[in-house]
């Protein structure tokens, strides 16, 4: 029951932390497989416009900076983006304050996430620009600091919230001539993401732009772009599992004790049987199968109890999360794999606790 449930919200956890960077992720990412930016103008990439599957692609170039506002500064890494971003990552959904755009005929505009406008406290109210500091690319060792850095300004308009670290905390988008003209760049780009047409099986997609781009790009799809968080959450799900399969193992010995005073109880009645004709190996499968059968009445009585609660959790909302999270109470997501994993490791370590006694007690004490 307890393996049950912990996998389940494990699996709900795993689920909402893929629905956060999917809302914001693209179906795929193209960089270049060596190097950071390549031009946006290369004949490979134009043809990605006669692909079938691609419903949208945009041009993206991401570059570290020191961002300052009002006298206060941060580190900080703006993602500049072609005009279509916000048909490809759904942005306009996760803005909490202000608006996204990024220009319009007078100005260019910013749109921040949470976290990086709480260090710099954004008022988006007050008509001020951010500034924005990269090195030159050409700089010298030497040169005075003041000549030694491109700065430009661009006045923020909206805030968004992905409720992850890694956007909220760090990333400003703005428009991508605008980090172009800033970063020294003509057409040049770090990234092209891509949003797949809706029903596009997403695993041939992926190998027809890897064949159709060769070694010098690489393509990665959502689970790739974070691939080391998710095998963590992966890692943490199957070490909790191999735990509780220890414990498992060690609450088993109730069971190899119970049928080891079973055998020594009835020994008069295991004589009675062997004096009516019956082998050694008909009485050890009488209690092998009665272990066993102990065993899986408990996997079954586990195996409901667990599905009941974890149901419970989805329908009723019994155990609720700190309110700074996400979601407001656990979610659970129950999968076949993980009850039969579970209903086997019962019926394995089960078998192995009955036969124990069976093979050694019987043996030593009741010769037979």
């Amino acid at each position: 029951m307890a393996m049950i449930v912990i996998l389940s919200v494990f699996n709900g956890l795993d689920g909402v932390v893929k629905t956060l960077f999917s809302a914001f992720d693209p179906d795929f990412k193209i960089t270049a497989s060596e190097g950071k930016v390549f031009s946006s103008e290369d004949s490979l990439i134009k043809q990605l416009d006669g692909l079938e599957g691609i419903k949208l692609y945009t041009k993206v170039l991401e570059e570290n900076a020191l961002l300052e506002y009002d006298e206060r500064q941060a580190i900080g890494r703006i993602k500049a983006v072609s005009e279509n971003f916000g048909e490809t990552s759904g942005i306009d959904t996760m803005v909490i304050s202000g608006e996204f755009l990024l220009e319009n005929e007078y100005e260019k505009f910013a749109t921040l996430g949470w976290g990086l406008s709480n260090t710099l406290s954004i008022n988006l109210n007050l008509l001020r620009p951010v500034k924005i500091w990269v090195p030159k690319r050409n700089a010298k060792p030497g040169i005075m600091v003041s000549n030694a850095f491109n700065i430009k300004t661009i006045f923020p308009i909206g805030i968004f919230s992905v409720m992850q670290d890694d956007y909220d905390a760090q990333l400003m988008i703005v428009p991508l001539e605008f980090a172009q003209n800033l970063l020294e760049y003509t057409d040049e780009i770090s990234s092209i993401e891509i949003k797949a047409i809706e029903n596009t099986n997403l695993d041939d997609l992926q190998d027809q732009i890897e064949k159709l781009l060769g070694d010098d790009f690489v393509v990665k799809n959502r689970f790739q772009q974070h691939e080391f968080l998710f095998k963590v959450m992966q890692s943490e799900k199957w070490a909790i599992f191999l735990i509780f399969s220890f414990i498992l193992v060690i609450a088993s010995f109730n069971l190899t004790g119970s049928l080891t005073m079973l055998i020594i109880d009835k020994k008069k009645d295991i004589i009675t049987l062997q004096n009516m004709g019956a082998e050694n190996s008909l009485v050890r499968k009488i209690f092998l199968l009665e272990g066993w059968l102990i065993a899986l009445s408990g996997a079954i009585m586990g195996l409901t109890l667990g599905a009941f609660i974890c149901w419970a959790q989805q329908t009723f909302g019994l155990i609720e999360l700190p309110q700074s999270f996400v979601v407001r109470y656990y979610p659970v997501d129950m999968r076949l794999n993980d009850f039969l994993s579970v209903f086997f490791i019962v019926l394995i370590i089960g078998f192995i606790s009955s036969w124990i006694p069976v093979r050694f007690i019987t043996k030593k004490h009741l010769k037979i």
